[in-house]
């Protein structure tokens, strides 16, 4: 092992790998490694220059224990930026510590001067390389597990867990399955695996591996803190934090599958105002289009786009139009595009990415080209009508296989990096319109990556089913999401899917539902309603109807007494609107997300480490949801402090878990203090 200190930054070289440690903000180190030449320049989500911060370096030697008896001296080298530090000893084992105690250590099985693990004969090596031809190489990264370590963050998965520790998941971006690979500890540590590519963590009881199924070199970040709340200060600090969200779209959105015409979304914004409810958005969904990639109005149904977008806003709606990276081979696009290299290209097989109605290809949004082509589109056919932002669906992009082996974008294959895809997809349209002078730039998508919230990325969890087991998986991937970064995120109410709107049972899962996304970062009406029995509109309305509108969607769609319900809550809202934006702020300022866990505002109480059915709202609402059908009670548990039940008035003293009741029109919800 040969180690070397400029600058105070540690190289180490050892068996052809290149591994290098620097402070990287706060009490963080940035690591990287690679068995080519040379290390790559590339940031990936570390995009924000960290503070002036100069590490100090030591190497020196330590004792080792031959096996004969006799002692022989080895090089170890330490590097410490703040209350973290790092040591490398003479086989390159990576060791962290806090404080100068042990936080984190890789996983090895041979003899490293001081102890076993496991045994040498395994041959395991914390950092496992196998090369690729063509130059890039499979990467395995083993970390030792630690016995009663919790583990949180990582993005959006559809399970019901909000501790990670056991989970195996898939770093690759799905429907529904948003890949943010920034972990939280209980330990006291943020792990970031700052690298894009297609892989897989497992968070075994065993050990812990990092795999990127393709990559040029390892990338990681780790900070150290006292704090969940720190540690997320710490990570946004060097990833970026989100922008001031817009005041006016802290209300009402209301969207379904779909508005088909003009005269649709014109007649649901003028009803609103009749009763009395102020929307702040209204989404045109998909199949607005002429076909996939002409991005534009089809002039049937939408006949003048200015003049309804006037009138939306002259009742103070902004408009979002919906956006997808799929271009139809009969699109009046596509043949350029292909011949400019503009789309995604396979391996192997006919050049098609995605299949539904239609026979398309996405386009490469890691491409400069495609990016300004696409822009330069959208803005002469929708921006430049008044439209306010956009809402990037299918922003995975939603493969028709997930074979990502078979594609490839400019800057190489997909398994080296699709997961930061929706990245790159929303700066279509966030780099240049804030260029232009837009300050308040937010879209809406159906994913993201480490990184994202600084792009304006309102982030929704996907074509969920309408079902309460779904509802449950969904507060558990909002809870990881913010721990994970991501402060703007939201659902669609009751789920996306459902056949009948009319099903007592379906109705309830909406009002619970609803009631739940009014104490979350944004309030959005939308859905697949069945049962799907609407005529089309004609016979080219896209198969004869199989492309159906939906059921409507309003909040009066429901009968009255869900209406005076959904009105009550919107009253809520409204109500908490002040608070909500000091909610924004601080999400601006320290990174911190809407919804939180339990643990976060209250990290010295075992108890809440527990908790995954209650979160809070912000530092002072504590929101008990409720997540079953038929259930009109249930028990609530309130930290230390004083807690104030806002639908009775009631007064608790907290460090006691509490029965409450639940009737339809009423969430269990506590003010702290």
């Amino acid at each position: 092992m040969v180690f070397t200190a400029e600058n105070g930054v540690l190289t180490a070289r050892n068996l052809g790998e290149i591994l290098r440690i620097e402070a990287w903000g706060k009490d963080a180190l940035r690591v990287r490694a690679t068995r080519h030449a040379a290390l790559n320049e590339e940031n990936w989500a570390l995009t924000e220059k960290p503070e002036e911060t100069q590490a100090s370096v030591e190497i020196s030697e330590e004792d080792h224990w031959v096996g004969d008896g006799t002692i022989d001296k080895k090089k170890i080298a330490k590097i410490t930026n703040g209350r973290i530090s790092a040591t490398v000893n003479f086989a390159g084992v990576i060791t962290f510590y806090k404080d100068g105690r042990k936080l984190l250590r890789e996983y090895f099985s041979f003899y490293d001067g001081s102890l076993w693990r496991e045994s040498r004969c395994l041959k395991i090596r914390s950092r496992e390389w196998k090369g690729i031809p063509g130059g890039d190489f499979a990467l395995n990264v083993r970390f030792e597990s630690i016995d009663g370590e919790k583990i949180y963050g990582m993005g959006q998965y559809q399970q019901p867990y909000l501790d990670l520790k056991g989970c195996v998941l898939d770093l690759e971006q799905r429907n529904s399955q948003v890949t943010v690979p920034f972990e939280v500890s209980s330990e006291g540590y943020g792990f970031l695996w700052n690298n894009p590519a297609i892989g897989r963590v497992s968070f075994g009881k065993n050990y812990t591996e990092w795999q990127a199924k393709a990559t040029k070199q390892m990338d990681y970040w780790i900070t150290a803190a006292d704090t969940p709340k720190a540690i997320v200060e710490n990570y946004t600090a060097v990833t970026g934090r989100a922008p001031m969200f817009p005041e006016d779209l802290m209300g009402l959105w209301q969207c379904k599958l779909r508005y088909r015409t003009q005269d649709e979304v014109l007649s649901v914004a003028r009803q609103y105002q009749k009763e009395g409810i102020k929307i702040d958005v209204i989404v045109i969904d998909f199949f607005h289009w002429t076909l996939q990639g002409d991005w534009k109005f089809d002039k049937t149904y939408w006949p003048d786009p200015k003049a309804m977008v006037d009138e939306l806003h002259s009742m103070g709606i902004k408009v979002i139009v919906s956006i997808w990276p799929s271009v139809d081979r009969k699109s009046e696009n596509f043949g350029e595009m292909m011949d400019r290299g503009l789309l995604i290209m396979t391996e192997r097989g006919a050049q098609q990415t995605y299949d539904y109605q239609g026979d398309c290809v996405e386009i490469d949004v890691f491409n400069p080209e495609t990016r300004k082509y696409v822009w330069e589109k959208c803005r002469k056919n929708y921006y430049d009508f008044g439209i306010d932002a956009f809402w990037l669906d299918n922003s995975e992009p939603d493969y028709c296989a997930y074979d990502f082996d078979n594609y490839r974008y400019i800057n190489g294959s997909a398994l080296e990096s699709s997961c930061q895809y929706p990245q790159w997809y929303s700066r279509i349209f966030y780099d240049p319109m804030t260029a232009m002078g837009n300050d308040k730039v937010v879209n809406l998508l159906r994913s993201g990556w480490a990184g994202s919230q600084k792009y304006g990325n309102v982030i929704w969890s996907g074509d969920v089913p309408s079902t309460f087991e779904a509802f449950r998986d969904q507060l558990q991937a909002g809870l990881n999401m913010g721990l994970a970064g991501i402060p703007w995120w939201t659902t669609d109410i009751g789920g996306f899917m459902t056949d009948d709107v009319g099903d007592p049972d379906f109705q309830e899962l909406l009002i619970r539902w609803y009631e739940f996304a009014v104490y979350t970062a944004v309030l959005r009406m939308h859905g697949d309603r069945g049962p799907y029995n609407i005529p089309p509109l004609d016979n080219r309305d896209w198969g004869g109807g199989y492309l159906h509108t939906g059921q409507d969607n309003e909040l009066w769609s429901y009968g009255e007494e869900n209406y005076r319900i959904m009105k009550k809550y919107y009253d809520i809202r409204v109500e908490l609107k002040p608070y909500i934006r000091g909610l924004y702020e601080e999400a601006h300022t320290n990174g911190s997300p809407l919804i939180r866990t339990m643990f976060y505002e209250f990290p010295e109480d075992a108890k809440c480490w527990e908790l995954s059915d209650q979160y809070m709202f912000g530092p002072e609402y504590l929101v008990a949801p409720i997540l079953h059908l038929h259930e009109f009670e249930r028990d609530v548990y309130l930290p230390e402090g004083t807690w104030t039940d806002v639908c009775d008035g009631r007064v608790y003293e907290g460090g006691q878990t509490v029965h409450v009741k639940a009737p339809l029109d009423s969430m269990p919800v506590f003010h702290r203090g």
